[in-house]
């Protein structure tokens, strides 16, 4: 799910991810939004939100909405350098750093939140951080699906699905329509997971609370570890043979 690029990555490869992940950003979206009232997977509200305050000279309000938009680049940022200088040193399994990343982060704010925001912590640095390991996780999987795959925001997947199911009207031929087909069940498995994460989280977080983004941290560390299993059980058995 996470190692596998180029030609060797397949479509089911991809679908694991987008469900997983777009499920994990459901959460944190959720999570973001009844705790802080902040969207935290996704910069293109905060523009307007800023726009307006710059507007209403509420100068340190918009430089909130400034910094939310920077924590999701840098987060992105930090994701593919640290991608790009573990494979040029050879690294078999870059991806794992920014995923320990985003799970250390999740796990952090998880746990403590609610200590920091109770002992001064400004509201605006923790969604911040949230906002920080989306733009990580982003970063990560487009990187890992060749841009295929994105699971933090739904407007670009909407326009892609609306144009891929117009286009069903036209192709004709199998080859072109089942790969228009794959398309369009990889775009609804994102949006069907993300929205899932959000409402499962939405419920869970009436009695749990931020315990949601520990549950988002573990899943994230258990595919990990998967993979890492997957991949030695596979080295393996081709050293049997």
């Amino acid at each position: 799910m996470f190692r596998h690029k180029g030609k060797t990555r397949t479509f089911k490869h991809n679908l694991r991810l987008a469900a997983l992940l777009s499920f994990i950003a459901g959460l944190v979206n959720i999570a973001g939004v009844l705790w802080l009232k902040v969207l935290t997977t996704n910069v293109t509200g905060h523009f307007a939100f800023f726009a307006e305050e710059l507007v209403l000279k509420h100068y340190v309000v918009a430089l909130s909405f400034l910094l939310f938009i920077f924590a999701f680049l840098i987060g992105s940022f930090t994701a593919n350098f640290i991608i790009e200088y573990f494979v040029g040193k050879g690294e078999q399994s870059a991806h794992k750093y920014p995923m320990l990343l985003e799970i250390g982060l999740l796990f952090l704010v998880g746990v403590g939140g609610n200590y920091f925001l109770a002992n001064g912590c400004e509201p605006t640095i923790l969604a911040c951080v949230l906002l920080f390991s989306m733009g990580v996780q982003n970063s990560l999987v487009t990187q890992i699906s060749s841009s295929t795959v994105r699971t933090t925001h739904l407007t670009g997947l909407f326009t892609d699905l609306g144009i891929e199911l117009s286009q069903l009207f036209f192709y004709k031929k199998e080859d072109q329509k089942e790969r228009l087909k794959k398309s369009i069940e990889l775009r609804i498995a994102i949006i069907v997971f993300f929205f899932l994460g959000c409402v499962i989280g939405g419920f869970l977080f009436s009695t749990i609370s931020l315990g949601i983004l520990v549950i988002a941290s573990a899943l994230l560390a258990v595919a990990l570890i998967y993979d890492v299993l997957l991949y030695k059980y596979y080295k393996l058995i081709r050293r049997k043979k």
